[in-house]
């Protein structure tokens, strides 16, 4: 199994209690983030372990959907999100930690591919590096969208 993974890192001029609520809140994603166009709830309340969603975003102008769940839960420090789409297992990851004048937010992702096949891990191998540079710059968006939204309410 190949693994891809990726992190991005962003100051937030926010406390890290706010910056928390701002990541963990399912039901105001659409109204946070830029790239996720709906979200449709599937199991629990709130967020917790065990909350699992419908994610849809747009991305390289064409919608696409994931299922997505919580598996670990550290308020206010860390969580993290798998999914499993198309031979492949992925994991979120968010952690927050105090900084200076705010909190240093980072988030992980890593995809592990499921298959055995030849074709896949060749695949895998060349267009891997591609899907990584797209990942990232959504990353950073997302990391700049739920800044914005925590700065906003530390400010107000």
């Amino acid at each position: 199994m190949s693994e891809l993974s990726v992190s991005v890192t962003k100051h937030v001029n926010a406390p890290i209690d706010t910056v928390w609520k701002v990541v963990t809140d399912l039901d105001g994603a659409v109204d946070t983030l830029a790239g996720v166009t709906r979200i449709e709830r599937l199991a629990g309340e709130g967020y917790g372990v065990g909350t699992r969603w419908r994610e849809t975003r747009k991305m390289m102008g064409k919608e696409a959907s994931e299922e997505m769940w919580v598996t670990e839960v550290e308020a206010p420090t860390r969580t993290v999100v798998k999914a499993h789409s198309n031979g492949m297992d992925y994991t979120s990851g968010f952690t927050l930690e105090p900084d200076t004048d705010g909190t240093l937010l980072t988030m992980n992702f890593a995809g592990v591919s499921t298959s055995t096949s030849m074709a896949a891990k060749i695949l895998g191998a060349v267009f891997g590096r591609l899907g990584l540079r797209v990942t990232r710059k959504m990353m950073a968006k997302d990391l700049d969208d739920f800044a914005a939204k925590a700065e906003r309410i530390a400010s107000a």
